[in-house]
């Protein structure tokens, strides 16, 4: 199960998912470059430019074999460009499970990229995408504020790339009460796939992901044993 952060955030954030993840599915989160251990690399520019990047980490990695991507917010799209990229490869997704996050073909555009510091930090205390005595701290913020620009940026001028056609399942899930996501939003992800497509809505806003963190690792686990089970070769009754 490979995790995208969203917007600002980094692989850190899912830190307590993948301590509550069980002994037969491993959790694993893309550290995004510009942050944590990736901070002096450069930050990608657009969506095709981070897909680039993670996408070629995933290709590398030798030890991959089945494979469930999730994103939360940003990182839905972009976890659906690189389930697009590892298809084009011949590695396709067994699944896709995207989070607070419009169909990439009704993706809002937006101009907060374009705010001055203040309003920036201002938009930062309004989602709760930050720590509130991280954005207290003048330092800090100048540390991390170009990074976070950076994904507003991303976020606010992505448009689906060209390329295959997905072709995996999705699951959709979003928060009833998040703005940056509708029902009808949620739905279009049926038009991103020839696979199946269901969604399933919980409590809360933006990061329902907070309050429902058991129960989202809980659909993950059981989405990566169905399709172990689905997918899995018969062991031989004979020698």
């Amino acid at each position: 199960m490979v995790l995208f952060p969203h917007g600002g955030g980094s692989a850190s954030y899912y830190r307590s998912w993948t301590a509550a993840a069980p002994w037969d599915v491993e959790f694993l989160a893309v550290q995004y470059p510009g942050r944590e251990d990736r901070f002096g690399e450069p930050v990608p520019g657009d969506m095709r430019g981070l897909v680039d990047v993670v996408g070629t980490d995933l290709l590398a990695d030798e030890t991959r074999t089945t494979t469930i991507l999730f994103g939360h917010s940003m990182g839905a799209v972009v976890a659906y460009e690189i389930a697009r990229r590892l298809t084009a490869a011949g590695e396709p997704p067994a699944a896709l499970v995207v989070s607070g996050h419009p169909a990439p073909h009704l993706t809002r555009p937006g101009q907060v990229h374009l705010s001055s510091d203040d309003e920036l930090v201002e938009e930062l205390r309004r989602t709760e995408a930050t720590h509130l005595d991280i954005l207290d701290d003048p330092a800090l913020v100048q540390a991390f504020l170009p990074v976070i620009r950076s994904d507003y940026r991303l976020s606010e001028t992505y448009r689906p790339l060209p390329g295959v056609r997905l072709r995996a399942p999705v699951t959709v899930l979003y928060g009833d009460r998040d703005p940056e996501v509708t029902a009808s939003e949620a739905q279009g992800w049926h038009e991103a796939t020839d696979g199946e497509c269901d969604t399933r809505a919980f409590p809360g806003g933006h990061f329902y992901l907070d309050e429902h963190r058991d129960a989202v690792v809980g659909l993950l686990t059981a989405r990566a044993r169905s399709v172990l089970t689905t997918s899995a070769v018969p062991w031989p009754s004979t020698p």
